[in-house]
């Protein structure tokens, strides 16, 4: 019996084209001013230690930010820029630049299975600080209470088994009892190779795995609740 549902973001409960067409643009145009305006500020000056340490050399706080920017260019997921770009994001969503996009059934079907009374958790390569302000600036409001715990790739790269036996040692259930939801092939694997049951979100183009279970929408999941 399914207790919990174990959720993606991109190509999931939320478009890719918001992520690859709003926020990493955003974040990439907004980062040197960032910088430089918050330089002084506890935090960014740690990440911005933390980036001169990755970096494996000396760089001035302008060397930094093109050290950032190249990481950006580059898909290369760093911790201190994925730390970054989610206190851009945060100033953008607070300045009302953008909402975070939802799926009209994703947000309805998360409702209802909170109030079916299965856990929701969310598991994406995004920072766990993105991920809440993704889900607390929705046109369909603040989604976040409906969430009972979040993760990132700290708990382990996501096509790893590993790392979905340490989720559901983290929410204290047997894999067996939590779903989770990808568009991604090897993802699903992995969390089927640890225990947990799969289902494949078929949107944005992604290409059928017959290994799993899949649906065209949030509708059409249908957890034993």
């Amino acid at each position: 019996m399914i207790r919990a549902v174990v959720t993606d973001i991109e190509g999931t409960t939320s478009s890719l084209s918001f992520v690859k067409d709003v926020l990493f643009p955003y974040a990439r145009s907004h980062l040197p001013e960032f910088v430089r305006g918050h330089a002084q500020e506890a935090t960014v000056r740690g990440l911005l230690k933390d980036t001169v340490d990755l970096a494996g050399r000396a760089l001035s706080d302008e060397d930094a930010v093109e050290q950032l920017l190249a990481w950006i260019d580059a898909d290369r997921k760093a911790t201190p820029l994925k730390s970054l770009q989610g206190l851009i994001w945060e100033a953008g969503y607070r300045n009302g630049d953008f909402q975070g996009h939802i799926y009209e059934d994703a947000a309805r079907k998360l409702r209802e299975w909170t109030e079916q009374g299965l856990k929701l958790y969310v598991y994406s390569s995004g920072s766990v600080y993105a991920q809440k302000l993704l889900f607390g600036h929705t046109v369909y409001g603040d989604l976040t209470p409906l969430f009972s715990g979040y993760f990132d790739t700290h708990i382990g790269a996501k096509q790893e088994a590993s790392s979905y036996t340490r989720i559901a040692e983290a929410a204290g259930m047997a894999p067996a009892d939590m779903l989770f939801l990808s568009d991604i092939g090897a993802e699903l694997d992995a969390a089927r190779a640890a225990g947990m049951q799969t289902c494949q979100l078929l949107r944005d183009g992604a290409q059928p795995d017959p290994a799993h279970q899949q649906a065209a929408n949030f509708d059409a999941i249908l957890p034993d609740a």
